[in-house]
């Protein structure tokens, strides 16, 4: 049993599920989808920082008076369709799923008991829209189901009480946001818990350790559970289960610890901006490459989408996981449960990344450029005359190659038309018998 402390915590094993999953998707949704504009901390930025867009577009847009909880009958979700964002989900490769089951404006998108009258069920859609996305997840598809939850509010009284109190006291996260964990773990056990936003206060005043005790003891979710390392000021990348350290996290270099790089589609944002242009999107090119850089640092890939405020998954977005996934039904060999390998990365040709597929033996490169000489030079692998054999993921025959001295190879890819090109973006060859 583990004790609720850091050190008995941090030695539990992470479940062998998660690393060998490789490619998740985040979906923020939630009040901050109706006006979508700016930022999901519209809020934040509108009342707080009063920051000056922010204020005009109020102003241009909405009666005097109109307060942000104004906001909650209009998130509609009259479009969602659960059936349709699994099909998608499973469509993108993806092997789990994050929903903002409740982000820092403190809606819950479940008919929480400790949320009165500022969740989906009470206001807006009037649907459970955890539960309904939940069942058309694990009905129609294997991805692993999991939450996000903020453990603060920006502008709740309780919250706000213990923070102006130095966080000596302790209500809110007693009376809403432990109850609420503890809510949605026995409800939906989801197999992940993504917790978020400290609000400044350190794990003791959340008990974050006693609820991971629970969690990884006794929770019907304890034998398949992860988490990640957001548990309170100084938690993160150091104590938890796998380390996202910041948004957007991309070290470019192995990591001892496993971790996650959890990052948009939409470069500016969490949540669905209305006012988003299309250069503001990452494009296929961008997002295959932070995949395959990712994975081979020994990390997973959580790319984020936001849907609108009545349901629906932008074409664009929609557009961009169907890519991901019509790329990994050919080079997804190379990705799910790889192992990092010895070079991250080639040393004399640059975009030219290495997994390693332990039960296979393979030595997996891939390549985010194709030469214009369809010749290509690596400078890692040490190949074996008359045993070592290279093979373009998607392409029949066996490729010819040639070792140059202690290690490194040259490579013939075939002369092919675009068309007969295995995939658009990004090629994987599959090197076996190496040193």
């Amino acid at each position: 049993r583990y004790e609720p402390t850091w050190g008995s915590l941090d030695a539990r094993p992470l479940p062998a599920w998660f690393d060998e999953a490789k490619f998740g998707v985040f979906i923020h949704w939630g009040v901050f989808s109706v006006p979508s504009f700016g930022s999901e901390w519209f809020w934040w930025y509108w009342q707080k920082e009063k920051r000056e867009p922010y204020v005009k577009f109020m102003e241009a847009n909405y009666p005097p008076g109109f307060s942000y909880e104004d906001f909650g009958p209009l998130f509609t979700a009259e479009f969602f369709d659960p059936n349709q964002w699994a099909d998608i989900l499973k469509a993108s490769g993806a092997k789990y799923v994050v929903l903002t089951s409740k982000h820092h404006e403190g809606f819950t998108l479940w008919g929480s008991k400790y949320s009165w009258n500022w969740n989906a069920v009470d206001v807006g859609p009037k649907r459970d829209l955890v539960a309904e996305l939940e069942a058309s997840v694990r009905n129609r598809t294997d991805l692993r189901f999991g939450l996000y939850h903020s453990l603060f509010e920006w502008f709740n009284p309780l919250f706000l009480e213990d923070a102006s109190n130095v966080f000596k006291t302790r209500r809110f996260p007693s009376s809403k946001s432990l109850p609420e964990l503890y809510e949605i773990v026995t409800k939906y056990q989801p197999e992940i818990i993504w917790s978020d936003g400290n609000g400044n206060a350190p794990d003791t005043y959340w008990n974050s350790t006693g609820f991971l005790a629970w969690l990884y003891n006794d929770s019907p979710v304890r034998d398949t559970v992860v988490t990640n390392d957001r548990w309170g000021v100084g938690s993160i990348c150091t104590h938890g289960g796998f380390y996202t350290c910041s948004d957007r996290y991309n070290p470019g270099h192995l990591l001892p610890h496993k971790w996650e790089n959890c990052m948009t589609i939409d470069k500016r944002s969490w949540g669905y901006r209305r006012d988003a242009q299309l250069h503001d999107y990452l494009t296929i090119e961008d997002l295959v490459k932070q995949l395959v850089e990712t994975v081979s640092c020994g990390g997973n890939l959580l790319m984020n989408i936001g849907p609108t405020h009545d349901g629906r998954i932008a074409v664009v977005f929609e557009e961009r996981l169907r890519q991901v996934g019509a790329w990994l039904k050919v080079n997804g060999e190379a990705i799910y449960g790889t192992k990092p390998w010895r070079a991250q990365n080639d040393s004399v040709t640059p975009e030219v990344w290495y997994t390693f597929s332990p039960k296979e033996g393979t030595v997996n490169a891939i390549f985010l450029n194709w030469p214009v000489s369809g010749i290509l030079e690596l400078g890692e692998p040490q190949a074996k005359l008359g045993e070592t054999q290279v093979k373009l993921a998607g392409y029949k025959e066996l490729l010819k190659w040639v070792a140059l001295g202690e290690k490194g190879l040259v490579i013939a890819l075939p002369q092919l038309t675009p068309k007969q090109l295995p995939c658009q973006w990004g090629w994987t060859l599959q090197l076996t018998a190496i040193n």
